[in-house]
């Protein structure tokens, strides 16, 4: 039996989209590779809202995270976090070389407008980097807030982490000023892991120039201009597979409409917060939940363990909460193709199977 995935990514590919990997090989310096990746990239821009440059990279959303942190920070980043992401983001960073603070909120708590004053208004920092959406913890950062606060600092470079929330939650990338807002292929896009996607504004293309040490793989600047210099094509060889696949999913999702697109993973995520809010409790502050998927408390004291186990012998798997949230939480995901359907039927049978009332 299939098992439906109602966790935060992967997430569910359409056997049409997962065909289109089987697609014979072409070669990656050609012309129908160029046209391709054109076309991806065209169509990224519309879900993105951004009219700037896309970059794509064979590798998790992780590995243009480290670009973005090391390629754009020449002094100082200053990392917020409101979870795991956040703090593997610093890890990256650290791990880098890149000089870097740790600024936290709280388990189910947002990063502030105040935050990110507090921090620039130092002075100390050239880079700021923002988890939009923390599939540990279920928040979703006001980013239209947090935009306010950055037209103070023009010089500062602003990084967002959307690899769970974008094209399930609509970010205005050029409106708010994002500069570089990265995203991967197995969240809301709904497509097969292994491909990692980023936007590059003109600022942050200008910034690179100052940075010595950008790395190799993951040097946003190089990515770049290879793709200026060779008509949308890369320093490295793509996954041709799961940009066929991406091809006809982004089409896909053309043909639904980004709007429609938002609205549906909006209405799967008010049906759930109601649900949890029947028989559980949601665990992040409602003023800043996602989009994509709901933090549920373990308020009964049940197995979270034991309950998926029993959703798995009926096709159907959640997540269970994440780091030290683990059996404390619980978490479904509505993200990518999933619909309110899903997940009238994934609620409907943790309540048979839990008997509750």
């Amino acid at each position: 039996m299939a098992t439906k995935l109602y966790i935060p990514g992967p997430t569910e590919v359409l056997p049409e989209i997962l065909a289109e990997m089987s697609r014979p090989m072409m070669g990656h310096r050609s012309k129908a590779a160029s046209e391709l990746q054109r076309r991806i990239s065209n169509n990224l821009r519309r879900i993105l809202l951004t009219e700037n440059e896309i970059l794509l990279s064979t590798s998790s959303g992780t590995g243009l995270m480290e670009g973005a942190v090391r390629s754009c920070t020449a002094k100082r980043a200053a990392i917020f976090s409101v979870g795991a992401f956040g703090k593997k983001w610093f890890k990256i960073a650290r791990g880098n070389g890149v000089e870097s603070d740790l600024i936290e909120s709280e388990f189910g708590q947002p990063t502030t407008p105040e935050m990110v004053d507090a921090a620039l208004s130092t002075g100390k920092y050239d880079t700021i980097c923002v988890t939009h959406n923390e599939t540990s913890t279920g928040v979703q950062n006001p980013v239209e807030e947090i935009a306010e606060v950055l037209k103070k600092y023009p010089d500062v470079v602003w990084c967002v982490d959307a690899v769970s929330s974008a094209a399930g939650a609509k970010i205005e990338t050029d409106k708010l000023g994002i500069d570089v807002l990265v995203t991967s292929t197995q969240k809301a896009l709904a497509l097969p892991p292994g491909m990692a996607i980023c936007t590059l504004s003109k600022k942050a293309y200008e910034r690179t120039a100052t940075v010595k040490n950008r790395g190799c793989y993951f040097d946003l600047r190089d990515i770049y201009d290879v793709i200026q210099k060779k008509d949308y094509q890369y320093t490295n060889t793509p996954c041709i597979s799961i940009m066929f696949a991406m091809d006809v999913q982004l089409q896909r999702i053309m043909h639904e409409g980004v709007e429609n697109r938002f609205k549906r993973h909006t209405e799967m995520a008010k049906f759930v917060r109601a649900w949890a809010d029947e028989y559980f409790s949601v665990f992040a502050n409602r003023n800043y939940l996602s989009n994509t998927l709901t933090v549920i408390s373990n308020t009964r004291g049940i197995s979270v363990a034991e309950l998926n186990k029993k959703l798995q012998e009926r096709g159907m798997q959640l997540g269970n909460g994440y780091g030290d949230l683990k059996e404390k939480t619980f978490r479904i995901a509505h993200m990518g193709e999933l619909t309110l359907d899903d997940m009238r039927a994934i609620t409907e049978n943790i309540v048979d199977i839990l008997k509750l009332k």
